[in-house]
């Protein structure tokens, strides 16, 4: 942080975010990505260990949800990498 005399001497800190608006919008929605595909991941389980839930293997768990996640965790680098635009 810069560090900017002000009248009277005492040192005043200019204060700025890291990344911008647009960055953080896509950080928000990578994080909605991410937290949608684990919820699509839960459940699926049997009450009854003895019993076997083919539920467990469908196309929402198996494909949709990962699927999610690694388009979620690419929007968060995407989100970090962009270069904020200049005023």
């Amino acid at each position: 942080m810069s560090k900017k005399k002000v009248q009277g001497g005492a040192p005043r800190s200019n204060r700025e975010f890291i990344f911008q608006k647009r960055n953080y919008l896509f950080m928000f929605a990578g994080l909605v990505l991410i937290s949608l595909g684990y919820i699509l991941m839960a459940g699926g389980g049997s009450d009854d260990q003895a019993v076997f839930n083919p539920e467990i293997y469908s196309f929402r768990r198996i494909r949709l949800a990962p699927t999610l996640v690694l388009i979620g965790l690419g929007l968060e680098v995407y989100a970090i990498l962009t270069h904020p635009k200049k005023k």
